[in-house]
């Protein structure tokens, strides 16, 4: 498995969609986040709607360097705009944590 250089979050695909889609971001290896060993770095994936609110979160836990997939299914809200915001904290000894949104259509 490679490991990534930076956390990155990816454009969901397919977008617009019905009524699932997919979300990919990455965590880099860092100083005191070990790829085999240690707890990781608290990785949360939230969704929210277009007023801001969050709706449901995809991911909230100590995930390890890599690249990760979310499936998202929206069956059971409306069409429209939403957003989905990753947040990654800081990993012990780099001090600097990792916050992206982006924005998705559901079309029904």
């Amino acid at each position: 498995m490679e490991i990534p250089n930076e956390c990155s979050l990816s454009q969901n695909y397919p977008n617009p969609f019905n009524p699932v889609t997919k979300i990919k971001f990455s965590i880099p290896l860092s100083r005191g986040v070990g790829a085999e060993g240690g707890r990781g770095v608290l990785t949360q994936l939230s969704i929210y709607d277009a007023l801001g609110k969050e709706i449901t979160v995809l991911i909230n836990q100590q995930l390890h360097p890599g690249t990760y997939e979310a499936d998202w299914d929206a069956s059971a809200y409306p069409s429209g705009v939403y957003y989905y915001k990753l947040e990654v904290s800081p990993s012990t000894g780099s001090g600097r944590g990792f916050t992206e949104t982006k924005k998705m259509v559901l079309i029904k």
